[in-house]
């Protein structure tokens, strides 16, 4: 009787490995460990009743470049699922919008092969760069989620604006104006929380 219970009893499901590859925006740059964004979502994704070990591979200053350079390493035995959170930095240093797309359609490629879930995490850039630069870098990531049937989140920064007040927005920002601080990271793994459980649901069904 009691091997009988315990062989019927149902096994306790290992949480699911999700690896964020990213940059400083990943890393948790200018915050205490606590206050960034992988332990935020992680917990964020406990208060919806998943478990899941969220993997910090965002390193600061990376391009789609690095993050390219470092995909195999990233994804390290028992991933099953990847965020993909680059081309803040390319932007910033005015990279081509080609090369961007480039790197991360080589990045989602990678994945794809392994059989894994994405979720592509966009950025904007800015009207200074020209009209031009602006078009083609924001069209990068909407056409490579359809591309890649990729979930997408369109920017990582759209939460913080979705109160439409600039003040708040800025409130919620680190002093160099780049990096959120801890009460912006809330918002941000909030605003993008949903699309994550999106991707985990992509997990539990098999479709990657």
């Amino acid at each position: 009787m009691a091997l009988a219970l315990i062989f019927s009893a149902p096994a306790w499901a290992e949480p699911v490995k999700v690896v964020a590859l990213g940059d400083s925006l990943t890393a948790g740059y200018g915050l205490a460990p606590e206050d960034g964004f992988v332990p935020q979502l992680q917990g964020w994704l406990a208060a919806q009743g998943r478990e899941v070990t969220v993997v910090n591979a965002g390193v600061s200053g990376d391009t789609t470049a690095g993050g390219l350079s470092r995909l195999d390493w990233s994804l390290t035995p028992g991933t099953q699922a990847v965020i993909v959170e680059l081309g803040g930095n390319d932007m910033l240093r005015g990279l081509p919008p080609e090369e961007v797309r480039a790197n991360l359609e080589a990045i989602l490629k990678g994945v794809q092969a392994r059989g894994l879930p994405v979720l592509l995490v966009g950025m904007q850039a800015p009207g200074n760069y020209g009209a031009d630069y602006k078009t083609a870098f924001d069209e990068v990531y909407p056409d490579l989620a359809v591309k890649y049937d990729a979930v997408l989140v369109p920017s990582f920064f759209a939460p913080l604006l979705e109160a439409g007040d600039l003040a708040v927005a800025r409130s919620m920002m680190q002093a160099d104006g780049i990096h959120p601080n801890a009460t912006g990271v809330k918002q941000i793994v909030a605003g993008l929380g949903p699309k994550v459980l999106e991707l985990l649901d992509r997990v539990q069904t098999g479709k990657p």
